[in-house]
């Protein structure tokens, strides 16, 4: 019989919802502050519209990786003691490598469209960009090391990379302090931003980063279901029991 804790209650479902509206808003009024409220930059024109996406989303793609960090632990610490608690703490790793992707996959794109008519390249091998490509990377193959391989041993050798790219963060983050690079210097913690801009790049700030916790969640839950799914039809197979194997016929899934 299906349980109470497979699908989320009602004020859950409430909260998600309103979530979601507040979060477009943010992003529409973003989008109207970066696109047509914040004056064009004086020497790049409108170009430099797009480091009002550029840098919240290269930005906030330094977080998740510790929260991936965090679910690596949880699961090679309770893989051993509590399979249910290894199992969340996995959950969370993948959700969290999975928002990284999409979030330094962003900032690569953001930046080369960026590069290409500033600098008249898409891409150079500075400190920085060398640095963030190889996040993306290493998430790429945390994912793919998943998803692919065979090995009884791929959820650990994954967790083994995610502890390679939390390492990585703080260099990528203190690369354009470290060394003389292509990529810009620290801006707005410089001051060189104009106030004029500032509500652009605070509103999209928020509106991604709300987008981000929003899209981890759903995905966190997304896979507990596909964890319970799988264990459901663990438990049918050593007991024989078909009716798990058909939840397309309307029959609930025992143990989810």
């Amino acid at each position: 019989m299906q349980t109470s804790s497979s699908t989320p209650s009602k004020n859950t479902q409430l909260f998600a919802g309103l979530w979601l509206l507040a979060t477009l808003a943010v992003l529409a009024v973003g989008y109207r502050q970066a696109i047509f409220v914040a004056p064009a930059e004086a020497t790049m024109g409108d170009v430099f519209r797009i480091f009002f996406y550029h840098v919240p989303n290269a930005s906030l793609a330094l977080v998740p990786p510790y929260i991936n960090l965090l679910g690596s632990i949880g699961y090679l610490y309770w893989r051993g003691k509590n399979p249910d608690r290894a199992a969340k703490s996995d959950a969370l790793a993948i959700a969290a490598a999975e928002i990284t992707l999409m979030l330094t996959t962003i900032g690569l794109v953001t930046g080369m469209l960026w590069a290409r008519p500033i600098w008249g390249i898409w891409w150079t091998f500075d400190e920085r960009l060398t640095t963030y490509l190889l996040l993306w990377l290493l998430y790429v193959s945390y994912i793919l090391l998943r998803r692919l391989s065979s090995s009884g041993q791929a959820y650990t050798l994954a967790a083994v990379v995610s502890i390679f790219a939390a390492v990585d963060v703080p260099i990528t983050f203190m690369s354009i302090r470290w060394w003389r690079t292509q990529h810009p210097g620290p801006v707005l913690t410089s001051g060189k931003v104009d106030h004029s801009m500032l509500p652009a790049v605070f509103w999209n700030l928020a509106g991604w980063a709300m987008f981000s916790l929003l899209t981890l969640s759903f995905r966190y839950l997304l896979e507990r279901r596909r964890q319970r799914i799988a264990v459901a039809q663990a438990e049918a197979f050593l007991t024989d029991d078909p009716a798990v194997f058909a939840p397309a016929a309307g029959v609930p899934l025992r143990g989810y």
